[in-house]
């Protein structure tokens, strides 16, 4: 009898041991993936950006496609606007030092470039249509030249395959602005969740907002010392 006791008391520690390491492995993969999705953009509008993605023009990929239909790709690499050259170097040599906020109105989809007390900067956008844009308050955390983009159903004519998406800054997980060459259809929601801009507009916001992008560098992420100008997304978008 006291053998059997034994061996029960025996078997529950190894049970309860085991079942707290296995509490302490979902634990510290609930935590890896907590952090792993502030730093890795979400399947919004981009799939497999991450970090490390170097933003260089990708000349190989030739293809394109958008909800379902085959669209013309980017075929060579975008010539910066003398516009686009003056904001970069002011950025370089610290000559932009204002406070300055990106305002994305979903309601009349637009968006409005603040410096200071004045509006710099106002363009037409398409929100989402297929997913929302979130709204909130945020910062551009990562800034990239080129990306591509990948997502949808095939079955529900959603499916989009986008090399070199131009001039991308993201401010919530994978949700971000970017330049458009699919479409243009600004003044109307037409994302997957990002916010779409021409290519011309796109430049300008990416290259006068921060973080500042290093000289020779596709692409940059926000840091204490480079912090990414301030975000805020208000209103509702029109239903098409």
């Amino acid at each position: 009898m006291a053998k059997d006791k034994k061996f029960s008391l025996s078997l529950f520690l190894i049970l309860l041991l085991l079942a707290t390491l296995a509490g302490v492995l979902i634990f510290s993969t609930s935590i890896q993936k907590s952090v792993q999705d502030n730093l890795v953009p979400q399947a919004s509008c981009g799939s497999s950006n991450t970090l490390s993605e170097t933003g260089i023009f990708n000349q190989n990929d030739t293809s394109a496609a958008w909800l379902n239909e085959s669209v013309t790709p980017l075929v060579q690499e975008l010539t910066l606007s003398p516009e686009a050259q003056t904001l970069a170097r002011n950025q370089v040599l610290g000559q932009t030092t204002d406070e300055k906020l990106i305002e994305i109105d979903l309601t009349n989809q637009r968006v409005r470039a603040h410096q200071n007390e004045t509006i710099i900067y106002e363009f037409p956008i398409s929100s989402g249509k297929f997913a929302p844009t979130p709204t909130g308050e945020y910062r551009v955390w990562y800034k990239v030249k080129y990306t591509k983009m990948e997502g949808g159903v095939k079955g529900t004519g959603t499916y989009y395959y986008l090399p070199n998406v131009p001039y991308v800054m993201y401010f919530y997980q994978g949700y971000g602005l970017h330049g458009t060459y699919w479409h243009n259809n600004f003044g109307i929601p037409m994302s997957h969740g990002c916010v779409n801009l021409s290519i011309s507009n796109a430049e300008k916001l990416f290259y006068w907002a921060s973080p500042t992008l290093p000289p020779g560098k596709n692409s940059t992420a926000a840091s204490d010392d480079n912090q990414g100008t301030r975000v805020v997304v208000h209103g509702r978008a029109p239903k098409t």
